[in-house]
């Protein structure tokens, strides 16, 4: 029986992407094949970090037990995790609940995509200062739809204008939701709107994430 490594568990406010501000199940499991300069997880890189093994089952029945139906995929890497799919499909037969997969963009979203009922996608796409932009799997952006989103996460405006350019290279404006998201501590908001003022850049958030302000910038388990 196929078990996943869940770094952990919990209830909590979603901190970005469309669902912000919304309860959510979060369920983050270990192991990333990433290692983004900024990264605010890394604890969770490996995939025997301190933990808990649970089968699907399981992860549904603790799902259940708080009445919350917005569940968030997250990691580390959740697509790097053997059986994910079955996991997904798990959660979407469920039927009263909302699952959303968090993803760094690198890994193929096809086999996620192709279920009937698809989960929501929040994909990274990952710039300059990350050290990581040649590892983005660019065919999965081909898939997102209107209600998923693009986030970039910027370090300083040299990222702010390459997001500019793949925006316009992988056809995301109108397509998917946009979002500018600053590295904490990086980069100034301010800096950010003055970049998005400039450039006119309509169809585009800016979005700090909402856990970092309610909560130490390193809490775990929010």
């Amino acid at each position: 029986m196929q078990k996943y490594r869940v770094a952990e568990k919990f209830v909590s406010i979603n901190g970005e992407g469309s669902r912000a501000g919304e309860l959510a199940v979060f369920i983050r499991l270990a192991g990333c094949n990433l290692r983004c300069a900024y990264c605010d997880t890394a604890w969770a890189w490996e995939t025997d970090c301190p933990g808990e093994e649970m089968t699907a089952a399981a992860i549904l029945a603790y799902i259940k037990t708080t009445g919350v139906k917005n569940v968030t995929l997250t990691g580390g890497e959740p697509l790097a995790s053997p059986g994910v799919l079955e996991l997904v499909r798990a959660i979407t037969a469920d039927g009263g609940l909302s699952p959303e997969i968090e993803t760094n963009g690198s890994r193929d979203i096809a086999p996620l995509a192709a279920l009937p009922d698809r989960p929501l996608f929040t994909l990274d796409y990952k710039l300059p200062a990350s050290g990581m932009e040649s590892q983005m799997h660019l065919p999965s952006f081909a898939l997102l739809g209107a209600a998923d989103v693009v986030k970039f996460v910027c370090a300083d405006l040299a990222d702010m204008q390459r997001a500019v350019e793949v925006i316009d290279e992988l056809g995301l404006l109108g397509r998917v939701q946009i979002y500018f998201s600053p590295v904490f501590g990086r980069i100034d908001p301010v800096d950010m709107v003055e970049f998005m003022r400039a450039r006119r850049l309509n169809g585009v958030k800016l979005q700090l994430q909402l856990h970092k302000f309610i909560w130490p910038a390193d809490a775990r388990g929010v």
